[in-house]
């Protein structure tokens, strides 16, 4: 019995005075296709770890650490705005010398990586969308009180800080769930520790009160979408509190050829549904790359 296991390396690279934290998956063969995977909030590259397992022997497949977020280090000095977390990752990507991928974007690596996207449409050879926001149609309530929230109004920060907490990040885990028990808690409570490091929280504080300026480009990324029809594939948990299903039908109106899956789980689909999604990923690799 041959059991297939992805080896993967563990580096950091240096782009401009942040030591990016990243893995990267050991391909068997060296022409195989790139996926570049855009963590969410409040995670880390840790999050793909069981597909980068489950996929890394045949894809190529490289997860990054954004500013302020997992084994990243960053310059006390570093300004935290969705803006910048796509500077790093610009960087990052060209110091990696990698020309043509495709993008896995869930949750923050939604703006990160549109922001990519239309800085560089050369680049990208595809989208993995999983629950990651382009329209307002899959902004819940909840979630536009949230992005509303500004430094000068009175509790903001602390509503902010509540979802810094312990039961806020076991909750976006464990929300929407059909079978909490396939939800490892490892993932919660790693997030939770690099939450608790020094700086992390106001970094975290910083990055929502920008989140405004992502809605503000939806128009931007939309126009893109329809100007350049990348080959998608959108899985998408249909519980998630932040991004609801409308979220992920909205793309067929700029992208009508998308293949579109609704999984009943909640933000963290990979979580309980990776059985499920991580063949479509590679089938829509494989179809797509050429």
């Amino acid at each position: 019995m041959v059991v297939a296991i992805a080896r993967t390396v563990h580096r950091h690279v240096e782009v401009d005075g942040v030591r990016v934290f990243y893995r990267e998956s050991v391909p068997d063969r060296p022409d195989a296709p790139v996926l570049l995977l855009l963590h969410g909030f409040p995670s880390g590259s840790h999050q793909f770890r069981r597909l980068i397992d489950a996929l890394g022997t045949q894809y190529r497949l490289i997860a990054p650490d954004y500013p302020g977020f997992g084994h990243t280090e960053t310059p006390d000095d570093f300004v935290y705005t969705f803006d910048h977390l796509a500077d790093i990752i610009e960087g990052f990507v060209t110091r990696l010398g990698l020309t043509r991928f495709a993008m896995y974007v869930f949750d923050f690596g939604a703006p990160v990586g549109f922001r990519l996207a239309t800085r560089h449409p050369e680049w990208t050879a595809g989208l993995v969308v999983q629950n990651g926001n382009a329209y307002e149609q899959g902004l819940s309530d909840g979630a536009r009180d949230f992005i509303a929230l500004t430094p000068d109004a009175p509790g903001s920060e602390e509503a902010i800080r509540g979802l810094l907490t312990l039961p806020g990040t076991r909750g976006q885990y464990e929300g929407g769930t059909s079978v909490p028990e396939l939800v490892a808690p490892d993932g919660w409570t790693l997030d939770q520790h690099f939450l608790d490091l020094p700086g992390r929280k106001e970094a975290q504080i910083a990055l929502a009160f920008d989140y405004h300026t992502n809605v503000e480009r939806y128009p931007q990324w939309q126009a893109w979408l329809r100007e350049h029809t990348p080959p998608a594939l959108i899985t998408w948990g249909r519980n998630d509190p932040f991004f609801p299903e409308a979220g992920a039908h909205a793309y067929l109106a700029d992208l009508p050829d998308a293949e579109l899956h609704i999984f009943d789980t909640g933000h963290f689909a990979l979580e309980e549904k990776l059985p499920e999604i991580a063949p479509l990923i590679a089938d829509f690799l494989d179809r797509t790359w050429k």
